[in-house]
């Protein structure tokens, strides 16, 4: 039996109009002020070879769209209208009036300026859990009443210029010492068996496409060690002046050392940042993204200890 296309499939195919965007930059990078160029592809397949339309739309958008979580619905009305989506760019383009595009392939140039609606702020592309921030182009070709409108959209990605950030990134080493005592999140401290982990973050302030390194060292530990493992984890806020919902969650978890480490060894910390799951820290009068690093201890007996340690992240 192939595993081809049925003969119903390639008539359909053949008989479709599609639809497609396609931008110069191949990494889809773009910051504020520059030109997003490229060109909107109508490829039409038929026994006539034409396809009327009504006309075709360009539209280039930037979101900032707020959610709550579970915890936090129903605790504060105010937040309801804090967190309807916030537009930073709006731009519409006619990119060809009503009427027949030939057989084969249409390629329409574009040009749009990038630049925010107003006085808003254009902040980087970031994908999180209840804040994103995203671009968007999005072609819409009309079509008459017996034909189906015909739709694509495609994301592309925005970074801060260097002048953006005017505060460079000034190396801060963070040098930290794990014991029972210093624990914050233990309430039981006497069951924490006694060990002492002492170590270094090179720096507490990050440029985004540097890795975190650092590194750490089990000096003593009563109890035998499962694993060792560096956790990044994005808090975000939503909300106003009425409260605020706060969360964290874990964006990606790196094991640093497996089983009963030797005492007295240096262990390296190496962790690269994800695009776009990380940003540089954003802080606004709705909403807040900011990033943190736990060093997690895991005893054998699957207990675990954690440590949190705030860390600034910027572009430049």
């Amino acid at each position: 039996m192939s595993g081809g296309p049925s003969l119903l499939q390639q008539r359909q195919k053949k008989e479709g109009t599609t639809l497609d965007i396609r931008l110069k930059k191949i990494n889809k990078i773009y910051r504020e002020g520059d030109i997003v160029a490229g060109v909107v592809v109508i490829e039409t397949h038929g026994v006539s070879g034409e396809v009327q339309h009504q006309g075709v739309t360009l539209t280039m958008e930037g979101l900032v769209t707020l959610q709550l979580s579970a915890k936090s619905v129903g605790l504060f009305e105010a937040f309801y209208n804090s967190l309807k989506p916030i537009t930073l760019v709006n731009n519409s383009l006619e990119v060809a009036k009503p009427g027949k595009f030939p057989g084969g392939k249409t390629e329409i140039p574009f040009e749009f300026p990038l630049k925010p609606k107003g006085n808003k702020t254009l902040y980087e592309t970031y994908h999180g859990v209840f804040v994103n921030i995203q671009y968007t182009l999005k072609v819409d070709m009309k079509r008459s009443l017996l034909s189906k409108d015909l739709q694509k959209q495609v994301e592309f990605l925005l970074e801060y210029k260097s002048e953006a950030d005017t505060e460079k990134t000034k190396i801060s080493p963070l040098p930290f010492t794990i014991a029972p005592e210093t624990l914050t999140n233990v309430k039981e401290k006497q069951n924490v068996p006694q060990f002492k982990v002492k170590g270094r973050f090179d720096s507490s302030s990050l440029k985004i496409t540097n890795p975190l390194t650092g590194h750490l060292t089990v000096e003593q530990c009563e109890a035998p060690i499962k694993s060792i493992e560096i956790q990044l984890v994005r808090v975000e806020t939503c909300g106003c002046a009425e409260g605020y919902a706060k969360d964290a969650t874990e964006i990606q978890n790196i094991q640093v050392a497996d089983g009963d480490v030797c005492r007295g060894l240096s262990i390296p910390i190496y962790m690269i940042f994800p695009r776009l799951f990380t940003c540089p820290t954003l802080s606004t009068n709705n909403f807040k993204v900011e990033f943190e690093i736990n060093i997690v201890i895991v005893f054998l007996d699957d207990h675990l200890v954690t440590e949190n340690f705030p860390i600034k992240l910027t572009r430049y």
